[in-house]
């Protein structure tokens, strides 16, 4: 993705997770001019009294959720186009509508919790990140978490590697953001690593225009995911993380985890997320 996004999709369910996620979507719209859809998905609660009535209500509720944040947004310069209500599983829901809208963009927040819990716990952002077909911002509630100061894209050299960064240097652009180009190895070789800094290299040019300064490099050791929740918690500043998804099933992702499950439980802000190649 060369071109910047156009239309976003935000997923809200009106609590305090999401207001940082909002924040964010407002942003990227107002820079470029895109234009936000809005979705919010309830749930049906089984019970056989009055169902007909709780139905109603929780549609209800939904549709005052939905109206809400589209005067949140309007009162602070974004342009809602169309908002959503749907029922169903979030993430099911929420992937269905950027499929159907062909969206560029979708953005969720996250509860932020801390620490070990935050390690433990999955969450809806997580299930949509594993099954989205287009990339997704995460944005975790709290301080110090937008708009990013930093950008640290995880680089694998493979392509969708690069077009995580390429995305990320598009929106690093918006706020004049520092962007960091990292590559992991199991141990820095003892030998000349010239090979792979030239790759990094090479990327860091194809960046360059986007982002408007040139993109530093860095060739560290360890594992993927604690390499970059490193870098991102240097400096103690808004960081955007982004990272491509391998795509990893089900069963894979419980034996070994992925990197951008383990980013997003324990990220200090926002992660960027782009699909597995060939979904997008």
């Amino acid at each position: 993705m060369n071109r910047f996004p156009i239309t976003l999709v935000l997923a809200t369910d009106g609590s305090e997770n999401t207001a940082q996620a909002t924040r964010a979507a407002i942003d990227i719209a107002r820079s470029r001019g895109s234009k936000i859809q809005l979705v919010h998905v309830w749930h049906d609660v089984p019970t056989s009294y009055a169902h007909a009535f709780v139905k109603g209500e929780l549609r209800r509720q939904g549709r005052e959720t939905l109206d809400e944040a589209a005067k949140r947004i309007r009162e602070k310069g974004g342009t809602v186009t169309r908002s959503h209500l749907r029922e169903g599983r979030t993430f099911e829901e929420a992937i269905r509508l950027c499929e159907k809208i062909a969206a560029d963009l979708l953005v969720v927040g996250s509860r932020g919790h801390s620490g070990l819990r935050r390690m433990l716990m999955g969450s809806n952002s997580e299930d949509i990140v594993h099954h989205a077909h287009h990339p997704v911002l995460v944005v975790r509630s709290g301080e110090n978490v937008w708009p990013p100061t930093r950008v640290v894209a995880g680089d694998d050299f493979s392509e969708v590697a690069g077009k995580a960064a390429t995305l990320a240097a598009n929106l690093g652009n918006i706020f004049g953001a520092q962007m960091l180009l990292l590559h992991a190895v199991p141990q820095l070789p003892q030998t000349s690593g010239e090979a792979v800094d030239a790759k990094l290299e090479d990327r860091a040019g194809e960046l360059e225009d986007l982002l408007q300064q040139r993109p530093k490099t860095r060739v560290a050791a360890g594992d993927p995911a604690e390499v970059l929740l490193e870098a991102a918690r240097e400096g103690d500043r808004p960081t955007l993380v982004a990272v491509g998804s391998r795509g990893l099933g089900p069963l894979d992702r419980l034996r070994v985890g992925s990197v951008s499950t383990r980013v997003i439980r324990a990220g200090p802000g926002a992660v960027l997320v782009y699909p597995p190649a060939g979904e997008r």
